[in-house]
């Protein structure tokens, strides 16, 4: 067992929430106004802070890679990583003269969410930034939401490949998590698909979220269906996406669903140079295919549910359990992320998630046509 299990790396930010829900949003747009406000709410966000986070609460030994800026906001970033363990942020460099990312949500009366992202370090970190010598020591490398690494996604994906390349060399599992890419932005305009082509051959493990792969392999159909994605969803399709990113070279790939849970399906065999660092049974883990319902709870909020699910699955991993196992941990630790308002709170440990498990849980009621609960066909 090494010292350190995963480093997650990627994006970095401060979530900032002042308290705004009496505020109506007309109002916001007057200008020379002073409003009142409720309470501030401060905490870490992004897909270090999220999925790191929510390992270390489930008991897995992490430490977090990621850059933040010389300033007020990059200093309150450590404070609060740190006030979750010791040694936590070890790997988050201190970037003299640049600003660090933050992110101001608003939520006036009636309406959703306003955010307001300074980018900040995010913008600039590219495959240099990383410590390529901490992962020969580790089980697992983790980065998340390229979308939102302008660096890392320039130039056809030149600095997201060689990140995952100079990290599958020293021996570690590899996965991605995506962010939705901004229609309007840097990030809405790359080719996805040849990024994809160019960086999964490197990549172990990807589970994007639904929304998320198909804004990036199939866009036409995301514009056609936003809003009424769920009533499009079935088997073939979600088999048919899986199958583009197997064959692009990631050999474990998945979707997340939301509140209609996990789906997963891995290669004819795993490759034989990859995933040495973990303990799973390979015959076990080669071509299967799988779909996890959500488990019933009471939401208070979606902040990093997506990351927390991540965050079990890995967690899954290293405990070296079979796919089943691993896709029902997800979902349950994405569940228990939702029964709190922020992204970590809602987390428990390992064994106080396996012991729900172990209680008869309920799944929603929701299901996917053409799919079975468990596991489906066999892949050929």
């Amino acid at each position: 067992m090494s010292a350190i299990d995963v480093i997650a790396a990627g994006h970095m930010c401060l979530d900032i929430f002042p308290e705004t829900t009496s505020l109506p949003l007309a109002a916001l747009a007057t200008p020379g106004r002073l409003f009142e406000t409720g309470p501030l709410t401060i905490s870490t966000g992004g897909s270090v802070s999220n999925t790191g986070l929510a390992l270390h609460q489930l008991g897995v030994k992490v430490r977090l890679m990621s850059g933040v800026g010389d300033d007020f906001i990059g200093r309150a970033i450590i404070d609060v990583v740190e006030r979750y363990g010791v040694g936590l942020s070890e790997f988050v460099t201190r970037r003299v003269g640049q600003p660090s990312s933050y992110t101001i949500v608003l939520s006036p009366q009636k309406v959703d969410r306003i955010f307001l992202h300074c980018t900040g370090t995010n913008a600039t970190l590219g495959a240099d930034d990383l410590d390529y010598t901490v992962l020969e020591r580790v089980r697992m490398f983790h980065l998340g939401y390229p979308a939102l690494l302008p660096h890392m996604i320039d130039n056809g994906g030149r600095e997201l490949e060689t990140t995952f390349r100079r990290a599958s060399m020293t021996g570690v599992v590899t996965s991605m998590d995506m962010a939705l890419p901004d229609p309007n932005a840097f990030s809405g305009q790359v080719d996805w698909r040849a990024i994809f082509r160019r960086v999964l051959p490197y990549v172990d493990i990807f589970i994007p979220s639904i929304e998320e792969i198909l804004f990036c392999l199939r866009r036409a159909e995301y514009d056609a269906w936003r809003g009424t994605l769920r009533e499009h969803l079935n088997g073939d399709l979600l088999s048919a996406l899986a199958d583009e990113l197997l064959a692009m070279g990631s050999p474990v790939v998945g979707f997340k669903l939301g509140e209609l849970g996990m789906y997963l399906k891995t290669a004819a065999s795993l490759p034989e140079q990859r995933f040495k660092s973990v303990m799973i049974d390979r015959a076990a883990w080669s071509a299967v295919e799988l779909w996890q319902p959500a488990f019933q709870v009471e939401v208070v909020g979606t902040t990093g549910a997506g990351d927390s699910a991540f965050a079990g699955f890995l967690a899954a991993l290293l405990h070296a359990v079979d796919p089943e196992a691993a896709l029902q941990m997800a979902c349950a630790v994405g569940a228990c992320n939702v029964e709190a308002p922020d992204a970590t709170s809602g987390i428990r440990s390992w064994d106080a998630t396996r012991e729900r498990l172990a209680g008869g849980w309920p799944l929603r009621p929701e299901r996917i046509p053409g799919l079975l609960i468990g596991k489906q066909r066999k892949n050929s």
